[in-house]
């Protein structure tokens, strides 16, 4: 359940209910009863660590060296 705060109060308590939003701790921010702002943990641009494990296939020849036609062309150099 969120916390639900008035915008008077949220305005003298911010830094307290930004760390209760880095608890992973939803606070509603009201103004004359009416929701206004929330404040949560944001997201991970990466999510969460190991979160493409099962999902992510390395091919067993990923680090073989490449062809020489395949590296020429890769330096702009014509067969």
């Amino acid at each position: 359940m969120p916390r639900i705060v008035n915008l008077y109060k949220a305005n003298s308590q911010l830094s307290s209910l930004v760390e209760e939003a880095a608890e992973r701790r939803e606070v509603i921010v009201t103004k004359a009863g009416m929701p206004r702002a929330r404040l949560v943990l944001p997201r991970s641009p990466h999510g969460a660590p190991g979160g493409s494990m099962d999902r992510i296939c390395v091919a067993a020849d990923f680090d073989v060296p490449l062809p020489a036609d395949v590296l020429d062309g890769f330096i702009g150099r014509k067969r």
